[in-house]
Formats: structure tokens, sequence, C-alpha cells
């Protein structure tokens, strides 16, 4: 019976040395660390259920659709763009002349621009159909060229200046778009000059706000105007001139030598004249050709209306 209290002795050391050694062989193993991963294999981990998968990317936009172009307005020519050189005054007095009428008729416009001097300006009907070789004629001459505005004249509607002329009982606006039309027919002219044919738009040019609402949108196309109207003052609001002197009221050729002479003595007392002829009949054509081959004798020249122009007159 006193061998038994060595028994359990031992029994617990043994136990002893064997957790001493666990704990040990734990100790190492945290040591050394994870054994290494061998080359070439890989090793997953389990899919994270927890983690939401992302939204599906959303297409792009398509681009917005291209805009269409804006066309933009046509620039006004410059201020006298085309106008032709003056002659050489040399101390001669200035005068100037403008044939209308111009267009309708190709017989009678051929004819004008073959036999007038370059120096005449010459005014198109804005109703001629093909005017555009009858034009590109004058120019390659040298003419300056010009539009002839349809304004409503005295005695009208037995006078009718035509369908888009403009006329008093119409408004301001309507007014407004047929210049434009007419502003638009054709191009190359230096400016325009308010009568068609015989026709010189007295009654149109007698309402001020009309007449100076189409003054300023023949400034603002580049234009000058030429009033037709002999003794009326310079146009107030644009690049112009009044005539002095019409020279076929009546087309008669002793009326045309008599006006030609009026012209020569308006010139010699104002410095300078324009003269205005409605109709480029043959008879006038052969009159104003042979009045300007003689003038330089007398001390004058016939100078392109655009040598004339007055700029606009300062307001009050």
């Amino acid at each position: 019976m006193a061998a038994r209290p060595w028994g359990w002795r031992l029994l617990g050391l043994f136990w002893a040395v064997v957790l001493v050694l666990l704990l040990g062989g734990g100790v190492v193993l945290v040591a050394l660390g994870p054994p290494p991963v061998e080359e070439g294999v890989v090793t997953e981990s389990p899919p994270d259920t927890m983690t939401p998968e992302p939204p599906p990317e959303a297409a792009p936009e398509p681009p917005p659709p291209p805009l269409p172009p804006v066309a933009a307005p046509p620039a006004p020519p410059p201020r006298l763009a085309f106008a032709r050189p003056a002659p050489a005054a040399a101390g001669r007095i200035p005068v100037a002349i403008i044939a209308g009428g111009l267009g309708m008729s190709a017989e009678v416009t051929a004819q004008a621009i073959q036999s007038l001097p370059v120096a005449v300006g010459l005014a198109f009907s804005p109703y001629a159909t093909e005017p555009g070789p009858l034009l590109q004629q004058a120019r390659l001459r040298g003419f300056e060229t010009l539009l002839a505005l349809p304004l409503e004249p005295t005695g009208f509607p037995l006078n009718d200046p035509g369908p888009r002329a403009l006329l008093t009982g119409l408004s301001r606006a309507e007014n407004a778009q047929r210049l434009e039309w007419l502003l638009r027919r054709h191009g190359g002219h230096v400016g325009v000059v308010g009568a068609l044919g015989p026709l010189r738009g007295e009654r149109f040019a007698a309402l001020p706000d009309q007449f100076e609402a189409m003054q300023r949108q023949v400034e603002a196309a580049g234009f000058l105007y030429i009033d037709p109207r002999p003794g009326q003052p310079a146009p107030r609001l644009v690049w112009g001139r009044s005539v002095d002197v019409v020279l076929d009221a009546p087309s008669t050729r002793a009326e045309i030598e008599l006006r030609l002479t009026q012209l020569e003595r308006a010139a010699r007392e104002r410095g300078s004249a324009m003269g205005y002829l409605g109709e480029a009949t043959p008879v006038a054509v052969e009159r104003v050709s042979a009045w300007a081959a003689a003038i330089a004798a007398r001390g004058l020249v016939l100078v392109p209306p655009s040598a004339l122009m007055l700029p606009p007159r300062p307001e009050n």
C-alpha cells in the first residue's frame, strides 16, 4: 500500500511532459508560418456570397443629332464695290447721267450699251426676265449699273409700277418684304434709283415714314440711292443724291436738247449736276451721246453717278 503514491506521481509527470511537447510544437509551427504554396498552383477563395454583384453597365446614350446648318445672311456689298473710277476732272465741272428703262427689251438695251458713253449709269428693271447677258455686257464695257425701284407714282393706279411696287396703302412690313425681293433681284449694282422708267415714285416718297424706312433698308444693303425728283434735297439716311434735271419729259429731240442745256447750266451754278433719262429710246441715246462728245470743249466732264454721291445728312 506504500507504493501507490509514487505511481500517481509518475502518471502526472508523464502527462505534464506530453503537454509541454504539444505546446512547444505549436510554438514552432507559429514561428515557421504557413506552408509554402507550390509554384503554378492557384488557390481560390470561396466566393463571398454576401458581396452584391455590380449592376450591369448602362448602354451609352447616342450622341445628339447634328444641328442643321444655318445659312448666314448674305453680306451687303462694300460701299462702292461696283463703282467705276471717275475720269480726271482737270478743272472741268462734273456731270452725271442715269439712263433708265433698260432690261425689258433686249434690242433697246443692247443699243444703249453699245452707243452710250461708258460714264452713263444704266438702270435695269427688276422685272427683266433674263437680264444676265445684258448686265454682263454692260459691265464688260465699263458701265455702272443700278436697280430701278418701282415706287407708287403720281396717277396711281392708272400709272402702274408693277406687282412688286412699294405702295402707300401697304404696311411698312409688307413694303419691306417687297423691297428685300427687289434688292436681291440681280447683283452687281452700285445703287438704286427710285424710278421705274418714267414713273418716279412721287406719291410714295411723299410719306416720310415709309420713305425713310426704305432708305434705311437700302443703306443696310450697301446701296446708293438716287432720288429721281428734281429739286429734292439729298437723301437723309443713305448715301445718294437727287437728280437736277429729267432729260426726257417729254421725250422729243428738241426737248432732250433743251434739257441737256439746262443740265449744263445747273452744273455751272452748283458745281456739279445729275440728269435722269427715263427711257433710253434711240433718239434719246443719240442726243445724249452727241452731247457728251462735245462737253469737254465747254469745260464739263461726264462722270459715273457714284462720283457725285453725298453722305447721309446729320439729323438736327
